[in-house]
C-alpha cells in the first residue's frame, strides 16, 4: 500500500544504510562526533555520487531505463536536508537537541513522501 517514491526515498534508504546508521550512533555515544558526522555525510555522498549513477546505468542493462528526473518535492527535500545538515555541522559542536531536530526533519520529510500522490502513468 506504499507508493514507490516513499519506499525508495524512506524505506530503502533507512534499511540500506542500517549498518552505517548504527556505526554513527555508536560513535556519537562514545562522544566521537567528528567521526559520527563524517559517517553520516560520507554515507549520503556515497549514495548520491556512486550508487545512484550506477543504478541508472544498470537499468539500461535490465531493459527498464531510469532517469535522474526529480520532482519538486524531491529537490526541495534534498535542498532542505543539505541546508539543515550544514547548519548543524557548521559550528563543530553538537548536543542532543540538534539530534532530535534532525530526527524531526527526517520524520517530516517521511510524512511528506508518505502522503505524496503517485505520479500519473504516461
Amino acid at each position: 500500500g506504499l507508493t514507490e517514491i516513499f519506499v525508495g526515498v524512506i524505506v530503502i534508504a533507512f534499511v540500506g544504510n542500517a549498518a552505517e546508521h548504527s556505526t554513527a550512533v555508536w560513535a556519537a555515544w562514545k562522544n566521537k562526533m567528528d567521526l559520527s558526522l563524517g559517517i553520516a555525510a560520507g554515507s549520503s555522498l556515497q549514495i548520491a555520487l556512486f550508487v545512484t549513477p550506477v543504478l541508472v546505468l544498470a537499468s539500461y542493462a535490465f531493459g527498464t531505463p531510469m532517469t535522474l528526473e526529480f520532482s519538486l518535492p524531491e529537490i526541495a527535500s534534498i535542498a532542505l536536508a543539505i541546508w539543515i545538515f550544514s547548519q548543524i555541522a557548521g559550528d563543530g559542536e553538537s548536543n542532543w537537541l540538534e539530534g532530535v531536530q534532525l530526527i524531526a526533519v527526517y520524520v517530516i520529510i517521511g510524512v511528506l513522501f508518505f502522503f505524496l500522490p503517485a505520479p500519473a502513468a504516461p
